[in-house]
């Protein structure tokens, strides 16, 4: 990197109280809605992108939460909006284990799952110095949340410094209304705020703030990573970044209505054969905001509507092609899909009061107007709190079902509550349908913190979706999918029920165990 935004970030407070006299540094509302609107652009394609719609609906307030409702889903293609509230932070983000997750410590990991939606709400989500990594995943959301200061060296590093990275084999993301921010370049740690390569398709980034960092984002990692593409950026702020915005290795873009302040080396770096085209976008006070960059293997851009509000030219060199002073198309790139321009003069307004978590996910309505987009229906969150899960670690001490009563509120033929806590794996109770509860029932108030719903053989992952209820009252204690361990807060009752409220296939549960601790 020829320069360090560090270097400017006093300088740049000009820039950055020009950008929140536009409207980028809007305080958050009282509450958000979740996944609103629906998708746009190239995630919309190769079969669309939904995210966790249809599934459960929970909320976290930390980042091991946040793994835990991955790890305690039925599979890892089982479908769960996680709504996030709070500072997400190395201090309260663990590693959880399980069979429909693969999370690591120090890091928001999307590995080899799909169909999730992650959506700050509330007071909002703040990502702080941790990246979210998306791996071998696909139909995957992320909105309404910032992720800032991620680093890939000095301390504490997290995600190969990007903010938002994407790699090997992923399809179909949708990320809206986020803000993106480091506090530098390569210099001071940082690298990309949103990085995809390896064969990563079909995304879409819209109506997100960029800022603060000395690359933006690319596509394809290297020349001979050519895998990548099929990405739309609209709707975007860039402010104060000195390049990447973004860098194209190959593959298609299309990049429309985005206003960029401050791009202070180069803009959208389209090299190694890539083709974007580049639709009534704004720029301002920046150089060199399109063309082929730092390489000599060319890529191609289609342009039209554009403006370029004090814009600066380099002279061409073998390294060097810029597509200014007076841009011209140079290739022409098909888009498979429906969209509306907002003429470019508007574009720093519209922009200016919709990009960026906090902004009430509003959106443009096409024609320089600002709108509330629909609210996408979502389940109520099965709790205000991060979702009890699974645990690898098996309970200690005595099992307190083992010849305690049990009952319930239905059952197949056959079978019978006792079968729950006799001791045996070979017996087993399932509910008449495909939902149902069981309960364990004590002659006098016991305490208990920890149940372990055991599945017979062959049935395992059939149970979906469950609660635990106190049996006395009647509140619930905890909520998630998957069998296995379950904690929650001690809590000392008569009675307690495991409900399945959704499952695959015919749900057996051969033991409803219960501990102290």
């Amino acid at each position: 990197m020829r320069r360090s935004v560090a270097l400017r970030l006093s300088a740049a407070s000009a820039a950055m109280a020009l950008a929140t006299a536009l409207g980028v540094a809007l305080s958050m509302p009282d509450e958000a809605s979740a996944a609103t609107g629906s998708p746009t652009g190239y995630a919309t394609q190769n079969g669309g992108t939904t995210g966790g719609a249809g599934g459960q609906t929970v909320r976290a307030t930390t980042g091991t939460a946040i793994h835990a409702a991955l790890c305690g889903r039925a599979s890892g293609s089982t479908p769960i909006t996680i709504e996030v509230e709070g500072t997400i932070n190395h201090a309260n983000t663990a590693k959880v284990s399980g069979s429909s997750c693969n999370t690591a410590a120090g890091v928001i990991e999307l590995k080899q799952i799909s169909n999730v939606t992650i959506v700050g709400v509330g007071s909002g989500a703040v990502f702080d110095q941790l990246g979210i990594h998306i791996r071998e995943s696909s139909n995957i959301i992320i909105q309404n949340v910032t992720v800032r200061n991620v680093k890939k060296s000095g301390s504490p590093t997290s995600n190969g410094g990007d903010a938002i990275g994407m790699e090997s084999d992923v399809r179909n993301v949708w990320v809206d209304h986020t803000t993106l921010e480091a506090s530098g370049g390569e210099s001071e740690g940082f690298d990309g705020l949103f990085d995809m390569k390896d064969n990563t398709q079909y995304v879409t980034l819209s109506y997100s703030v960029l800022r603060n960092s000395g690359r933006g984002g690319l596509i394809g990692s290297s020349e001979s990573d050519l895998s990548n593409g099929f990405v739309t950026f609209h709707h975007n702020r860039y402010v104060n970044i000195d390049s990447r915005a973004p860098l194209l290795r190959g593959g298609t873009a299309h990049i429309y209505n985005n206003h960029y302040v401050s791009l202070n080396e180069s803009g959208i770096n389209s090299r190694a054969g890539a083709r974007a085209k580049v639709d009534n976008n704004y720029f301002e006070d920046s150089k060199d905001v399109l063309g082929t960059f730092y390489t000599d293997a060319a890529g191609y851009w289609q342009v039209s509507g554009n403006i370029f509000d004090n814009v600066t030219w380099s002279s061409p060199g073998s390294d060097n092609n810029p597509a200014g002073p007076d841009p011209q198309s140079n290739t022409t790139v098909s888009i498979p899909y429906s969209y509306s321009l907002d003429a470019a003069a508007c574009v720093p307004d519209v922009v200016g009061r919709t990009a960026g978590a906090g902004t009430g996910l509003q959106v443009s309505n096409g024609n320089c107007a600002v709108q509330t987009p629909t609210a996408t229906p979502t389940a109520t969150p099965t709790s205000a709190t991060p979702t009890p899960t699974p645990t690898p670690t098996q309970p200690s001490g005595t099992n307190l079902s083992v010849g305690a009563g049990s009952d319930g509120s239905s059952k197949a033929s056959g079978t019978s509550y006792g079968n729950v806590r006799d001791g045996y794996l070979t017996t087993y109770w399932s509910p008449a349908a495909a939902t149902g509860s069981v309960s364990i029932k004590w002659g006098s108030a016991t305490a208990v913190s920890r149940i372990n719903i055991r599945e017979a053989s062959g049935s395992t992952g059939a149970i979906g979706s469950w609660r635990v209820l106190n049996g006395d009252t009647g509140a619930a204690l905890a909520s998630g999918s998957g069998a296995g361990v379950i904690s929650f807060p001690r809590t000392t009752l008569s009675k307690i029920t495991f409900e399945i409220t959704g499952s695959s296939g015919t749900p057996k549960v051969a033991e409803f165990e219960t501990y102290a601790q």
